[in-house]
């Protein structure tokens, strides 16, 4: 009894020991990356000591891997190494995911990567890729080519020279000589990324952008296909017709039309005769309006003169587009009035807000804001508004300046205006009124008129420039004609009232007017002093 208990423990030790080793041991992957036969027409078996064996399948050949089915008219095993080799009509079905057809594959099956040559076509039902050669990758879904390829994804046409495809992620890289093709654009750039899912393009390196007359140039960024959005970095360039946008980065929805330049944005229309420096642009090209933050400065030249306008935020639109306000038209009889709805220059407004600045070589301004007109070329001055021409300063509750060739043509006043003119030192010709009326000659002032409650202060010169005395008068109208720049007569219309005072016997400061004051120290001095604004 107890040597047959003995025997049995031995022979259990002695069984199940080698199984549990056995149950341990890894699992032989080999099997799983073998090569199999589906079906064939025709079969030949071959053994080489040195090479292994080989099978030679013909006729409507099927085989399997996994996953993947391969087939093509003929093909060779290698089973020793496992290593297919179709010809003729190749199809790889990669889990059905992924389809690949060729004239010619070698795949090396323990490594699963495939190298197809002669008419290769890739498709994932998203997009068709063709190249002449390809190496792809079953385990990574990673397709390569290096003799050229083209994509076709909807009415999209990418060709370059060296490409990699991504089957996982649907990207496509391409590289050397990239060429994109769209109804609606051209692309040629030396490197970009394209994803087949979302239909986003993607730029990494200089590349050129042709969408119509609009021409885009930049280095960084994308453009989304289905949206229509696009997002361009590293001061990108675009051109459309007259205009030139140049930022750090600039971002348009297609769809809204709105866009945003951000970062030391410039933009010009050479056609209108306008720029805009800003780091910050927002725009809305369905009304072609423009709303500037950010230290904007806008620009306008004409016949080679420039005037340049300085605010915390500056708007410009088409003047058709101000339904609920209407806006008052200042000229002369003489002004011929364009057509806004045939003449786009003419059909611009520009607004300013908080800080207004304005310089010419003729003229400086400032005021809290501002409204311009393309029709009448006029400046409208609001809120402790100051106008210098020359040597005289002009201020009252609200401006209107009428310009011509970006020089002032003619200038209004209302409520408490006032005209200074530095004679010399402190000696300064004064003309008051409720309102103030001037007229310019090549932007030169030839005439100052006060209308109501008109005061003057004029101070007399014989004809060596010495003076000869000062005079104070009030009038219902009082006209100050100029030549040189430089007060020559005072006439009075209606009820003048006056006293004339020799220089000596007069306190020059207490004869002045009220609400003088000499704002010398606002006044820009130079286009350099509106960008410190």
């Amino acid at each position: 009894m107890k040597t047959s208990l003995f025997l049995y423990f031995c022979l259990f030790i002695l069984t199940a020991v080698p199984s549990f080793i056995f149950a341990q041991a890894p699992a032989d992957t080999t099997k799983k990356k073998e090569i199999h036969i589906v079906k064939a027409e025709r079969l030949h078996f071959e053994e080489r000591d040195t090479s292994g064996q080989f099978q030679s399948l013909a006729g409507d050949v099927v085989v399997r891997q996994e996953n993947t089915t391969f087939t093509c008219d003929s093909a060779v095993i290698n089973k020793k190494l496992n290593i297919l080799e179709a010809f003729g009509h190749v199809h790889i079905n990669d889990a059905d995911s992924i389809h690949t057809y060729t004239d010619y594959l070698k795949y090396l099956g323990n490594e699963k990567k495939a190298y197809l040559n002669k008419n290769v076509r890739l498709t994932d039902g998203k997009g068709v890729l063709t190249t002449p050669e390809l190496v792809y990758d079953l385990s990574t879904k990673i397709g390569t080519y290096f003799n050229g390829g083209k994509l076709v994804s909807g009415k999209t046409v990418l060709t370059s020279t060296e490409g990699s495809y991504y089957g996982e992620t649907k990207d496509v890289y391409f590289k050397k000589k990239v060429v994109l093709n769209n109804p609606d654009y051209h692309v040629k750039t030396d490197t970009l990324l394209y994803n087949l899912n979302s239909d986003v393009t993607t730029f990494v390196t200089q590349t050129e952008i042709i969408n119509g007359t609009t021409r885009i140039l930049t280095s960084d960024g994308y453009f989304d296909h289905k949206n229509n959005k696009s997002y361009f970095a590293k001061r990108p360039v675009i051109r459309d017709g007259c205009t030139l946008l140049i930022a750090d980065e600039v971002v348009n929805e297609g769809q809204s039309g709105f866009g945003e330049a951000n970062g030391n944005a410039f933009f010009q229309d050479s056609c209108q005769g306008a720029t805009l420096l800003s780091n910050n642009i927002k725009f809305n090209r369905n009304n072609n309006s423009v709303l500037a933050t950010q230290k904007p400065i806008a620009i306008l030249t004409q016949n080679k003169d420039s005037l340049f306008i300085a605010a915390d935020t500056l708007f410009s639109g088409k003047l058709t587009d101000l339904i609920s306000r209407k806006v008052s038209v200042i000229t002369d009889s003489t002004y011929h009035l364009p057509d806004i709805t045939k003449d786009s220059n003419a059909n611009r407004y520009i607004e300013a807000y908080s800080h207004v600045k304005i310089y010419s070589d003729s003229m400086q301004a400032i005021g809290d804001s501002l409204f311009y007109s393309g029709r009448d070329s006029t400046f409208r001055l609001f809120k402790n508004p100051v106008i210098w021409a020359q040597e005289n300063q002009i201020t009252g509750d609200t401006i209107y300046l009428f310009t011509k060739n970006k020089k002032p043509g003619r200038i209004y006043v209302f409520e408490n205006a006032l005209a200074i003119n530095r004679v010399s030192g402190e000696f300064y010709n004064q003309i008051k009124g409720r309102t103030l009326n001037g007229i310019f000659k090549n932007g030169d002032i030839e005439l100052f008129r006060a209308k109501g409650n008109a005061e003057s202060i004029y101070y007399g010169q014989d004809e060596n420039n010495r003076f000869i005395g000062v005079n104070k008068a009030n009038s219902d109208v009082i006209n100050t004609f100029f030549v040189n720049r430089k007060p020559h007569r005072v006439s009075f219309l209606a009820d003048v009232e006056g006293d004339s005072f020799p220089m000596g016997q007069v306190n020059h400061k207490d004869i002045r007017l009220k609400g003088f004051k000499v704002l010398d120290a606002e006044r820009p001095k130079s286009k350099f002093d509106l960008f410190g604004n």
